[in-house]
């Protein structure tokens, strides 16, 4: 299990950047940070969500707590299913895993397709089954790249919405980003802090774009 303090993650006191890094170093340096007068809110960098923390006592008692494992968000939770269900299935993968071909690790199951695409497959030089399993792969590739880019907005989404409501041009902003437009987000978040701008574009597109410090 991934250690919770080395979570990246980003501090903003206000609407200025403070650091980055692991959790527990921006943690503890959040906590020395007593000239600060504004509020603090430390974002995931891999969610964009907000990581409440709790700063009491000295550097080990706050240490200690930061290595607890966080809550799953419920709203995300996926509760597995009976005992008896799980073990049905396990049995009947187990039973899947004894047919085919070992050394490839192939399946074999029955697939129903319309006359012209099995033609179709036939027709194609490396066989049906290569065929399909390509058309797999290439499918599940696409599938991946698209649910990168929705966890990136959903990311960026969760930051501007935490620190960014009252900007102007927030509503515009965050359509902009749904739509997947950076040349209109850029436009809309134009006139908000460059700190801000900076950071919600990072989580929007990647570490590519610079972030300000």
């Amino acid at each position: 299990m991934p250690d919770p303090t080395t979570t990246s993650c980003t501090a903003f006191a206000g609407q200025r950047l403070l650091l980055t890094g692991p959790l527990a170093e921006v943690a503890l340096a959040v906590r020395r940070s007593s000239v600060v007068t504004e509020t603090v809110l430390v974002f995931d960098d891999a969610t964009g969500c907000i990581i409440d923390l709790d700063l009491r006592g000295d550097d080990a008692e706050i240490l200690q707590r930061l290595s607890q494992p966080r809550k799953i968000n419920a709203g995300r939770y996926r509760p597995k299913t009976d005992p008896a269900s799980d073990s049905t299935g396990s049995e009947e993968a187990q039973s899947q895993k004894t047919r085919g071909r070992p050394k490839l690790g192939v399946v074999a199951r029955e697939v129903t397709l319309l006359p012209r695409q099995w033609e179709w497959l036939t027709d194609q030089p490396r066989g049906a089954s290569a065929t399909l399993r390509r058309l797999v792969d290439e499918a599940r590739k696409t599938a991946s790249s698209r649910q990168q880019r929705r966890s990136a907005q959903e990311a960026a989404y969760q930051f501007m919405q935490a620190i960014a409501g009252d900007l102007p041009g927030y509503e515009e902003a965050t359509r902009a980003l749904f739509a997947d437009d950076r040349s209109s987000l850029e436009n809309r978040i134009a006139a908000w802090p460059e700190d801000i701008r900076t950071y919600a574009m990072r989580l929007a597109f990647g570490a590519g774009d610079n972030q300000g410090a």
